[in-house]
C-alpha cells in the first residue's frame, strides 16, 4: 500500500505513527497515512508561527499573495482528475462528482486571490483636530483549518483561500476518515511555491492532533467544518487560547414543496438534495414537506426515481450513487431507519444494503413517509441517503414545522407563487435558502448557518474579515508638541 506523508515546515515526513485508510467501496485498506503525534502537531504550529513572522511571507505584498493563490488554483484545476480519483477511492463519493467539485474549486482560489489586495481599511473622520486616524486589516495569525472527509477540496478552499489572501499561515488538519486527498494536496501547495511553513498539512486522532491543535497558545483562529458535538469540544479548547472560531456545522434542512410547484423540478431538487453524494452533505434537504394535494403524486414519483438510481462502484461512470464513507455511518443509517419504522414511519423504498453489493458500505436510496416530526429520521442528521417525507396543509403550518429544528443551515422552497416565495423564505430560520433549485453554490455567495449549524460565513467578500483583525493608527499632524497631559483644556 502507498504511504502518504505529512507536510510540516515545507518538508514531507513519513511520521513516527501511521494508520490504514479504508476504501468504502470494498471495506478494505488501500493506503496508509502519517498520524500526527502531539509533537508533530506542535511542530506544525511552530512552523506556521515562524513563517508568519520570518522569511518571505510577511514581506510579500498582498498582490503577490494573490498571484500565489491563482497559481494554486490553476494547479488544482490541472490535477483535478487525479485528486478526484483519490478522493473517490478514499471517501466513496462518485468520481463524476469529485471531478466536477475539484475542478470548480479553482474558482474559489481565483476569487480569494482577487480579494487579497482589496482587503482595505478606512480613514476615519475623527472628532479631534490635527489627527490623521486610519484603520488597516492585518492577519489574525496562525489559523487551524479542520476539514471533514465529505467535500475536502471544496471545504479546504473556503478556509485556505481567505486565510492566505489575508496573509495568515495555516495548519490544515485533514479528516482521519479519508485523509489521502489532502495529504496529496500538500504536494500542490509545495509546487505552487508557498514559502516553507505557510501551509502545513497533517492528520490524526482527536486528542494528539485535534485537541493539541485547537487549544495551542499560538493558534489565533480555528475554522472548522463538522458536527456540533466536535464543535463544542473545539470551543472548550479555545478557552485556552481565546482563538475566535468559525464553524460550519450540520443541518437537517427542510425542503418544502407547495401544490403549485413544478413537480418535476421539485422532485429533481429532492433527489439532488438527498441522494447526491449519497446524502453525505451538511445541506441535505432530508426533511421533505409535501402539501396535501400533491403528496401522493410526489411520493409515487420519488419512489419511482429512487428505484431507478444505479448504486455501485463510485469509480464507474454508470454509478449514480456510491457507498457511505464509513462502516459507522452505514450502521447508523440502518439503525435509525429501523427505529423510525418502529415509531410509525412507513418505509416506501430502500432501507438496507443492496443485495448485489454486500462488501462495501453501500446503502439503498431510502424514502420514509413520516406521520409527524417525532420520528428519529426526522430529528437526526443521518448523513446518508434517507428522505423523511411529511404532509402539510397550510403555509403557516409548514413554516412552523420547518423551523422546529435545532439546525438552520439550508432550506428549499418550491413554488410558482413569487409572493409566497418571498413570504416563506423571510420566515425560515436558515442561513441559505434556495427557491426552485437546491445545492447551488458559488464563491461569490456566503455559506453558513443559524442555530446549531454554526457561526461565521465561508465564501463571499466578507469571508476574509474572519481572518483579519482591525488595527487603528493615530498620527498627530500638528507642528506643536503634544500637550502637557496634566493641563486640561
Amino acid at each position: 500500500m502507498k504511504h502518504y506523508q505529512q507536510y510540516i515546515g515545507g518538508q514531507f515526513e513519513d511520521g513516527t505513527q501511521r494508520f490504514e485508510t479504508i476504501n468504502p467501496a470494498t471495506n478494505k485498506a488501500w493506503a496508509t497515512a502519517a498520524s500526527a503525534t502531539e509533537d508533530d502537531t506542535n511542530r506544525a504550529v511552530a512552523a506556521a508561527k515562524k513563517a508568519l513572522h520570518e522569511g518571505e511571507w510577511p514581506k510579500m505584498t498582498a498582490t503577490a499573495r494573490g498571484k500565489l493563490l491563482r497559481k494554486l488554483g490553476d494547479l488544482v484545476a490541472e490535477k483535478a482528475p487525479y485528486l478526484a480519483e483519490l478522493e473517490t477511492t478514499d471517501s466513496g463519493k462518485l468520481l463524476a462528482e469529485t471531478k466536477m467539485q475539484t475542478g470548480y474549486v479553482n474558482d474559489y482560489y481565483q476569487f480569494f486571490a482577487g480579494l487579497a489586495d482589496k482587503n482595505n481599511g478606512h480613514v476615519l473622520p475623527i472628532d479631534k483636530p490635527d489627527m490623521h486616524v486610519f484603520t488597516t486589516r492585518v492577519p489574525i495569525g496562525v489559523v487551524a483549518a479542520i476539514v471533514p472527509w465529505n467535500a475536502q477540496m471544496f471545504l479546504t478552499s473556503t478556509k485556505l483561500g481567505p486565510a492566505l489572501a489575508a496573509g495568515n499561515t495555516v495548519v490544515l488538519k485533514a479528516s482521519e476518515m479519508a485523509p489521502v486527498p489532502m495529504l496529496e494536496f500538500a504536494r500542490i501547495i509545495d509546487e505552487a511555491g508557498f514559502p516553507p511553513g505557510v501551509v502545513n498539512v497533517i492528520t490524526g486522532d482527536g486528542n494528539a492532533c485535534g485537541a493539541t491543535l485547537t487549544k495551542h497558545p499560538d493558534v489565533a483562529h480555528v475554522a472548522f467544518t463538522g458536527g456540533p458535538e466536535t464543535a463544542r469540544h473545539i470551543i472548550r479548547n479555545t478557552a485556552e487560547n481565546f482563538a475566535p472560531v468559525s464553524l460550519e456545522l450540520g443541518g437537517k434542512s427542510p425542503l418544502i414543496v407547495f401544490d403549485d410547484a413544478d413537480l418535476e423540478g421539485a422532485v429533481n431538487g429532492i433527489i439532488a438534495g438527498n441522494y447526491g453524494a449519497s446524502g453525505q452533505s451538511c445541506v441535505a434537504g432530508s426533511r421533505v414537506f409535501l402539501q396535501a394535494d400533491i403528496y401522493d403524486q410526489a411520493i409515487e414519483q420519488l419512489k419511482k426515481r429512487a428505484a431507478q438510481i444505479t448504486v455501485g462502484d463510485p469509480l464507474q461512470a454508470q454509478s449514480q450513487m456510491g457507498p457511505l464513507a464509513t462502516k459507522e455511518q452505514h450502521e447508523r443509517c440502518l439503525d435509525i431507519v429501523t427505529q423510525s419504522v418502529k415509531q410509525g414511519a412507513q418505509l416506501i423504498y430502500g432501507g438496507k444494503t443492496p443485495d448485489s453489493l454486500p462488501d462495501g458500505f453501500y446503502f439503498e436510496p431510502t424514502l420514509l413517509a413520516c406521520p409527524n416530526q417525532d420520528i428519529a429520521s426526522v430529528r437526526t442528521e443521518l448523513f446518508g441517503p434517507v428522505i423523511s417525507a411529511i404532509q402539510f396543509d397550510t403555509e403557516e403550518e409548514v413554516i412552523e414545522m420547518a423551523n422546529d429544528s435545532h439546525f438552520g443551515l439550508g432550506a428549499g422552497v418550491f413554488t410558482e407563487n413569487l409572493a409566497r416565495a418571498h413570504r416563506v423564505t423571510q420566515q425560515i430560520h436558515s442561513g441559505i435558502i434556495w427557491v426552485n433549485t437546491y445545492r447551488a453554490i458559488s464563491p461569490i455567495a456566503p455559506f453558513g448557518g443559524f442555530k446549531n449549524s454554526g457561526t461565521g460565513r465561508e465564501a463571499g467578500v466578507d469571508a476574509i474579515n474572519d481572518y483579519t483583525r482591525t488595527k487603528t493608527t493615530w498620527i498627530n499632524t500638528s507642528k506643536e508638541p503634544m500637550a502637557n497631559p496634566f493641563v486640561m483644556r
